[in-house]
């Protein structure tokens, strides 16, 4: 039987003949149909682009093979630098200088907050919300803890996300840094980076971004923004493959201001001078620490031109036609199960997942591994819907929703 809710949404074929982006699709590989039948976790890694194959096989038969060691001078030592500035013309609203590519998240999160920390003498608060993603609120633990400082929490709802009105009391002549997320990991809410980022500002402090899960899938301006420092992964919706490196941003007026605590050779004013002592490098090049991770940057430097081909815009507005079409089918399917939206109902607060809330979903998501439906699970009881604008159907939206609940009604 049709109900009345399905016949007044748009069929998931309709929606993906209508889809301007629907072509791109074919740029990503696609395993066999026994080994997934729906992806709902591009949230947490990208799927592999079609050319990012021939593309390592070439680096490794001819920048790697043929041309070995001299590499370095011809090209790598500027990758971390050449690939950031990429990523900020694309995705971060960035002017050339300011982005650097390598280290881990949590290393670059380090990095990062120990300098803005370091150079604010008399300034001994950090600011982050309990419900941050736990790497960012362990680094700033180890901080607190070596730098003799405090932590400010934020007791904001996770669902509504933190707002403007949450620093109230919290910010002061103390504070040091603010880090916050600009997606949030749990619910998805989509924080006003340019207001919080200002009021920031009022007090004298400076702002951290935390943009895994918004670069590559909501338009950023970070310059515009006045941002101070951002750090992002690249593994999420730029694709770089497990593991691959972060990148940070520093804005060309705090980079003289600011040293970064981990001092290597790559960040030194003369790598090969193998100088006595360590003096930095001007401007972003002294926040690289070791060797950069050259070939863990190619993959995602694919992902990088075909979000370029594009534009960010229509990427937002297919993110959001996804998640709005994920919502409805999640009203229809499965609250009538006793099932939680937990994700914002405006588009405009949300980023490119949603968050579903069920005391079994723990169960549902292990169950639905098994038949190649793949979401992800967040204690206590979150089910994650994570949609990557331009490798995900309509139709896989659909299929994997309605899967959830068939899963979920095997349990009731």
């Amino acid at each position: 039987m049709t109900t009345a809710q399905e016949t007044q949404r748009p069929t998931s074929a309709a929606l993906d003949a209508a889809d301007p982006l629907a072509a791109q699709r074919d740029a990503f590989y696609a395993p066999d149909a026994d080994q997934l039948t729906s992806y709902l976790d591009g949230n947490s890694l990208g799927r592999p682009l079609k050319a990012t194959a021939g593309n390592l096989a070439s680096f490794v038969h001819d920048a790697w093979g043929s041309r070995l060691i001299r590499g370095w001078d011809e090209q790598w030592m500027d990758e971390p630098t050449a690939v950031g500035d990429r990523i900020g013309e694309v995705a971060l609203g960035a002017a050339p200088g300011q982005t650097t590519v390598g280290d881990s998240t949590s290393v670059m999160l380090y990095k990062m907050i120990r300098a803005a920390v370091d150079a604010q003498p008399g300034r001994d608060e950090i600011i982050i919300d309990r419900d941050n993603f736990p790497t960012d609120r362990f680094i700033i633990e180890g901080i607190a803890k070596e730098r003799g400082a405090s932590i400010r929490w934020i007791a904001a709802n996770p669902a509504s996300g933190v707002r403007e009105a949450d620093l109230d009391g919290l910010l002061g002549e103390r504070t040091a840094v603010v880090v916050l997320s600009h997606v949030a990991y749990r619910s998805g809410f989509l924080a006003d980076a340019k207001g919080i980022t200002a009021k920031v500002h009022q007090a004298g402090a400076l702002m951290l971004w935390d943009l895994c899960h918004s670069v590559g899938s909501v338009p950023l301006e970070l310059d515009a923004w006045d941002v101070d420092l951002a750090v992002g992964c690249t593994y999420k919706y730029l694709n770089g493959g497990p593991g691959s490196p972060a990148f940070g941003y520093v804005n060309a007026s705090q980079q003289d201001r600011l040293q970064q605590p981990i001092w290597g050779w790559m960040g030194a004013d003369n790598p090969f001078g193998m100088t006595d002592s360590y003096r930095p490098a001007q401007g972003m090049r002294r926040f690289i620490t070791g060797t950069p991770p050259v070939l863990a940057m190619q993959p995602l430097k694919d992902m990088v031109e075909l979000i370029a081909s594009v534009g960010m815009d229509a990427v937002r507005e297919k993110s959001i036609k996804l998640t709005e079409y994920a919502i409805a089918l999640s009203e229809e399917l499965l609250v009538p199960l006793g099932v939680k939206i937990v994700s914002p109902r405006d588009p405009a607060e949300r980023g490119s997942h949603i968050t579903v809330d069920h005391p079994l979903f723990a169960d549902v998501t292990a169950k639905l591994w098994e038949k190649g439906v793949i979401p992800d699970f967040r204690p206590p009881h979150g089910l994650r819907i994570g949609l990557s604008p331009l490798s995900t159907s309509y139709a896989e939206v659909e299929l994997g929703v309605a899967a959830i609940r068939d899963a979920l009604s095997e349990l009731l």
